[in-house]
């Protein structure tokens, strides 16, 4: 195995500077108060926010993942995470201008700004450290255990636990001086070196000897691989490759139909939050907002996925006798064969600015949580900006040291904590929704909606053999049936507190008639039937523009053709009827 040479570290350098001195170059403005360390003082245009968005959800742990999925069911394995499409065009149209328009800090102070009473504090404040400090340092640690995997093999003479370590106490390092600024621009910077590094490693793998001498993806491997939706034959009569097989349609099913509006994941919230919710909240205006949304969709779904897809065939080509919990590794192994002195050190750093961008983000995304919605809501409410940006500091690298630990002695595999988060979320997507367009429900919903599934998951995992994704089924009726009932047993929110979330959000709907009729001048949101249709039309630019992409890669021209086609004419539409409408006021 070739170590890496001078110029593969002048890359890897050479990247790391750049990150500390554009650190170092927003510390001034982070260090002003809160809003511009945790918002950027709401000044991020469109392209910046929705970049930073892309480059968060394209982790070191991302194209593993995506080539396993490959390398186990085909492309058509990849609607694990495709069916989110719906549920982030939702947020596009429906909450990226009203996240914008509401003007708090975190997407949790929303809480008591729509609940009243002791349970709404009580759920700020719980979820603020579960997910500010557990959730976050899990996600944190998956995000580490792929980088982990990337430098044992890429860099056997580095120790790669210190290697790990050391990369995190600088991200800590210029994410805690820079603030949202600092961490928005780089994150524009590193996503441009990872995808050029990973279309980089594409074409080489389908260039290498092994994948030649087959010749080629389409006639080394079995037909269905390259499939884009799962096959409705069974799996017995479709060639196998040492384990791979096709996905089964009721896998399928449950992720498509249930899972995108149902399940809590971060970067994929129905309704929006997390991160997503900061970066909305972070544009200029309810415009930037949208956009920023809009764009982050089209780029996460239809270009990112195409060269980790290829990269996950070639794998099967050139390492066909993997094992299946090794499927992911073949990521890293065909970057090993197939990179030349100087490109694997652009390859590295093309991973290390993946896992920067979602290191540093997770990082202000978790410290917001636990210094605006615990310790200056619950403990220090009374402190001047100055000392809650010096507490925020010291929390993010807490934070980060509490991430290692749950990364080397807690977590065991990447597959593992993103199967377990999506069972747990389950149903949690039914009260995100509907919190911002039905009155009645209030803080014991949304805390029901999150105690039910862990409740369901524990017996499933105890007590049957339900397993991953059939288990979304079950998690999802038994939580929203809880949720409905304790909502009717107890007591509404207050009405003065509706109240104010209405004029606030102006969000409108017949189910806030209850409230907005007692409110005559708030001029309220209308037109919901529009924003369906331009949801509708954004699901299917997104989907014939991904598949039009990945038909012009495997020479299908006029299918491409097709599919691109029907992409630019859905996203005309949708830009005529912002534009007749206003981008500002989709009334």
């Amino acid at each position: 195995m070739e170590h890496l040479n001078l110029l593969d570290y002048s890359f890897i350098v050479g990247y790391l500077v750049l990150t500390l001195v554009i650190g170092l170059w927003f510390s001034s403005r982070a260090s002003e108060n809160t809003g511009e360390f945790f918002l950027s003082g709401r000044q991020l245009p469109w392209w910046i926010a929705g970049t930073g968005m892309v480059a968060t959800t394209f982790a070191a742990d991302t194209p593993l993942a995506v080539a396993g999925f490959v390398a186990k069911n085909g492309i058509a394995g990849n609607w694990v995470w495709w069916t989110f499409v719906s549920g982030g065009m939702l947020t596009v149209f429906f909450f990226a201008r009203l996240w914008r328009r509401a003007e708090i800090l975190t997407d949790l102070e929303f809480i008591e700004l729509r609940y009243s009473g002791r349970a709404a504090r009580f759920l700020r404040g719980f979820k603020a450290v579960y997910f500010g400090l557990f959730i976050n340092a899990v996600i944190i640690g998956w995000v580490n255990l792929a980088m982990f995997k990337i430098i044992r093999i890429m860099v056997p003479e580095l120790n790669p636990q210190l290697t790990i370590v050391a990369l995190v106490f600088l991200t800590t390092f210029y994410s805690g001086l820079s603030g949202l600024w600092g961490v928005s621009i780089t994150d524009a910077v590193q996503f441009v070196i990872a995808m050029a590094g990973c279309i980089i490693l594409a074409v080489l793998a389908v260039q290498s000897p092994a994948v030649v001498s087959a010749g080629g993806l389409t006639k080394a491997l079995p037909g269905w691989l390259f499939d884009f939706f799962p096959t409705f034959t069974s799996s017995s009569s479709l060639q196998s490759i040492n384990g791979t097989v096709a996905l089964p349609f009721m896998s399928f099913a449950a992720m498509a139909f249930v899972q995108w509006w149902s399940s809590w994941y971060p970067g994929a919230e129905p309704g929006g939050g997390g991160y997503i919710a900061q970066r909305m909240m972070s544009a200029k205006d309810e415009k930037h907002s949208l956009l920023a949304t809009l764009w982050f969709t089209i780029a996460h779904y239809c270009l990112r996925p195409w060269p980790w897809i290829i990269v996950g065939l070639a794998s099967l080509v050139m390492f066909p006798n993997l094992p299946m919990n090794q499927k992911e590794d073949g990521f890293v192994l065909v970057m090993q064969a197939t990179l030349p002195p100087g490109l694997k050190g652009l390859l590295i750093a093309a991973f290390l600015a993946a896992y920067m961008s979602t290191l540093s983000t997770h990082l202000n995304w978790g410290t917001s949580y636990l210094i605006n919605d615990f310790y200056k809501r619950f403990l220090k409410t009374d402190e001047d900006e100055k000392h809650y940006v010096t507490v925020s500091k010291i929390t993010t690298f807490l934070t980060a040291v509490f991430a290692l630990y749950i990364t080397f002695f807690v977590l065991e595999t990447i597959t593992g904590a993103w199967e377990f988060i999506i069972q747990c979320g389950a149903g949690t997507g039914f009260v995100l929704i509907l919190r911002w367009f039905w009155w009645r429900l209030n803080a014991w919903s949304e805390i029901t909606s999150m105690v039910a599934p862990f409740i369901v998951y524990t017996f499933l995992q105890l007590y049957t053999s339900i397993t991953f994704p059939m288990s979304i089924f079950v998690i999802v009726a038994f939580t929203i049936a809880a949720t409905l009932i304790v909502t009717f047993l107890t007591a509404p929110t207050e009405t003065a507190q509706l109240e104010t979330f209405y004029r606030r959000t102006r969000v409108g709907g017949r189910f806030w008639k209850k409230i907005s009729s007692n409110l005559p001048d708030v001029e309220s949101d209308t037109g919901f039937g529009m924003l369906f249709i331009d949801w509708f039309l954004g699901v299917v630019m997104i989907y014939t523009v991904l598949f039009g992409i990945g038909k012009m890669i495997f020479g299908d021209y006029l299918q491409a053709a097709l599919y691109l086609g029907s992409g630019l004419i859905a996203g005309s539409l949708i830009f005529t009827d912002l534009n007749r409408r206003g981008w500002n006021n989709l009334n």
